[in-house]
């Protein structure tokens, strides 16, 4: 058995037929049979990558190609033999994985789970990978938040990181977090305030999760076809 920085036990994978399985889970279960193809793998300035849930062999290969020394895990530690295999490959190649869960792609964010992000990225190594399972929505809101608290980049350029092209369906429920920005911006320009100031005094978690609104058959395709987290 394996244990992370936070404490958690890993599934055992010690034998063969348990290493069986775990392939079995990462492949099929939680359909990474599509990502061994295509792993909506990008860069971001400044040493973070982006992508859905890697494979331990494409681990290694951005550790090899990038060398990465961060995994950032927004799916959180769990007891899935699928997490077993990432938290194996990452201690064999001396990477730290940092098992960070909080964002959430159905709901509006939570103020403290922002600030940890912030937080998070202050505190890690890079280069570094951060991943959820599609890389669509929770890596594409992270992604956003290293832009504006790392880079300093405005919010309307760091809502880049949620789009199609990484996957992600602003009308289906994960909009939520497009919509969590526009308030912001829509706010700010009513009167001015900088983004942390308007997070800790001014944003009303409640309502923004009551104002926003699913649009079109969107969600439906995320949730049904794409089965997303």
């Amino acid at each position: 058995m394996s244990t992370d920085s936070t404490g958690h036990t890993a599934a055992r994978i010690n034998t063969p037929f348990r290493r069986f399985l775990a392939w079995l889970d990462m492949l099929f279960v939680d359909h990474g049979i599509f990502r061994v193809f295509y792993n909506n793998l990008y860069a971001l300035p400044g040493g973070l990558f982006r992508s859905s849930q890697p494979s331990p062999s494409q681990i290694r290969k951005y550790a090899k190609k990038y060398g990465i020394k961060t995994i950032i895990n927004l799916r959180g530690a769990d007891q899935t033999l699928r997490y077993a295999l990432e938290e194996e490959t990452c201690r064999e190649l001396g990477i730290t994985l940092v098992n960070h869960k909080g964002i959430l792609s159905r709901s509006a964010p939570e103020v403290d789970a922002v600030l940890a992000t912030q937080a998070m990225f202050d505190r890690i190594e890079y280069p570094a990978l951060v991943h959820c399972k599609s890389g669509a929505d929770r890596a594409g809101f992270a992604a956003a938040l290293y832009r504006v608290f790392r880079r300093k980049d405005d919010i309307a350029s760091a809502m880049d990181e949620l789009s199609w092209k990484y996957g992600h369906f602003k009308g289906s429920k994960t909009g939520v977090l497009d919509y969590f920005f526009e308030k912001y911006l829509a706010d700010a320009q009513n009167a001015p305030i900088t983004f942390e100031e308007w997070l800790t005094k001014q944003y009303d978690r409640e309502q923004l999760k009551q104002t926003f609104k699913v649009r079109g058959l969107s969600d439906f395709f995320v949730d049904k076809v794409l089965h997303r987290e």
